[in-house]
């Protein structure tokens, strides 16, 4: 977790993520990036100079209307003395059930960004941090493009007014091969999503197409994402 931990220090530092005082939420969905990032920002927490307090938040969305069980990751909280918040919600029976959604992912996605914010404000954060890192940004990018026809990506830093909240993504930094090599190595728990299209998205789609890319032509995800911090996307 070292080069994790490394990855977190510089982000924090360079966008000035976190200050004296806040109070983080980080998005905890039982997936190696949350994992990583939570156990990242506990560890960082010890010696970057920083007083802040941190809390894990887990969104359950109630897959076929079972409860999930994220008992390993309670542990995980408990060992990295890091308060958990668990959080049923009914999302999974609207998405799936009562709508039946063909594209879920979009409508599943605001919804749990909806109950996210007021969870974590409900817990006295001020920042929420999401497990987003380099590749989701290199993939977030050429979704926007292939999609929408439009030049963009999220931002390391957001501040969303209506809620007074900010968001940051401190893993920005690291590629995803780097953090799933960290969790393994760390022991880190990892609970798989139930969910019925989990591996079946457009982002799967999008990273299956950069990794058939860098094959043809090696390096292109870096000479993306350099393009995205120079500025030639707006938002950083």
């Amino acid at each position: 977790m070292q080069e994790i931990m490394g990855y977190i220090r510089r982000a924090v530092e360079e966008y000035r993520m976190i200050e004296d005082g806040d109070t983080v939420a980080v998005g905890v969905s039982g997936g190696k990036d949350s994992v990583a990032l939570l156990a990242g920002l506990a560890g960082v927490r010890r010696f970057i100079g920083i007083d802040f307090t941190l809390k894990a938040v887990t969104l359950d969305n109630c897959f076929n209307g079972e409860e999930g069980d994220f008992s390993p990751i309670a542990d995980l909280c408990g060992s990295l003395g890091v308060e958990y918040i668990l959080r049923r919600t009914d999302i999974g029976q609207i998405i799936f059930g009562e709508r039946s959604e063909s594209n879920p992912c979009s409508l599943c996605a605001r919804m749990r960004r909806g109950v996210l914010h007021d969870t974590a404000k409900a817990n006295g954060c001020n920042k929420i941090a999401l497990g987003h890192h380099f590749d989701d940004a290199v993939e977030t990018f050429l979704m926007n493009l292939f999609n929408e026809g439009r030049i963009g990506c999220f931002s390391p830093v957001s501040y969303l007014s209506r809620k007074d909240l900010t968001m940051i993504r401190p893993l920005i930094f690291a590629t995803e091969r780097e953090v799933r090599n960290a969790v393994n190595r760390a022991g880190l728990p990892v609970v798989k999503s139930k969910c019925p299209v989990d591996g079946c998205t457009e982002r799967q789609w999008t990273k299956e197409f950069l990794y058939d890319m860098e094959k043809t032509h090696p390096g292109i995800t870096k000479r993306i994402f350099g393009a995205i911090r120079r500025g030639h996307v707006s938002g950083w």
